[in-house]
């Protein structure tokens, strides 16, 4: 198993100059990466893990080493579900380490990425949808992760959204203006 480091360039970070916060993203990204590698290796799952440190966030990904991705499958589970939670345990091992809260992100075989242009495209659906109705559009409960997705998308798009609904029924509701 593989650890690999590519790093933003200190100027792109506004704490950078102090050493705050690329130091300390760098030492989110080296713990996380640690905690997923005891974490595969019990599970006897093979895989590399890349972090990258970009737009004041430390990414994580594991990818398969040898382009076979079976193994991994079992960790992002039916909808990613698998991969929140990892994720989620991923921040608590950081946390513990570092009484820092963390804001990483966890890819595993590339899934948020592909869920990542699933969403724009269920964004452009919706906004074309709104458009053509004059109604607002409801989508179906999403992460807050994947709602942030959609509401840049939908702005990029030239309507508006808002979160409604509480909890794991939390949505997106697309609309033409705020009025």
């Amino acid at each position: 198993m593989s650890t690999e480091h590519v790093e933003e360039s200190v100027e792109e970070l506004p704490e950078a100059a102090e050493g705050g916060t690329v130091s300390r993203l760098e030492e989110e990204g080296d713990v996380a990466a640690d905690y997923l590698e005891e974490l595969l290796d019990i599970a006897d799952i093979d895989g590399d893990i890349d972090i990258e440190v970009r737009s004041g966030r430390t990414y994580i990904s594991v990818v398969s080493e040898e382009g076979d991705d079976s193994g991994l499958e079992s960790l992002v589970g039916r909808g990613g579900e698998v991969l929140e939670a990892l994720q989620e345990l991923t921040r608590l091992s950081v946390l513990t380490a570092t009484d820092n809260r963390s804001r990483l992100v966890l890819d595993i075989s590339g899934y948020r990425k592909e869920r990542s242009e699933e969403l724009y495209r269920i964004a452009e659906d919706a906004v074309s949808r709104a458009k053509t109705s004059g109604k607002e559009i409801a989508l179906a409960p999403m992460s807050a992760y994947e709602r942030k997705i959609v509401h840049d998308a939908v702005a990029e798009l030239g309507l508006v959204s808002e979160s409604e609904g509480e909890g794991p029924e939390r949505h997106i509701v697309v609309s033409l203006s705020d009025a």
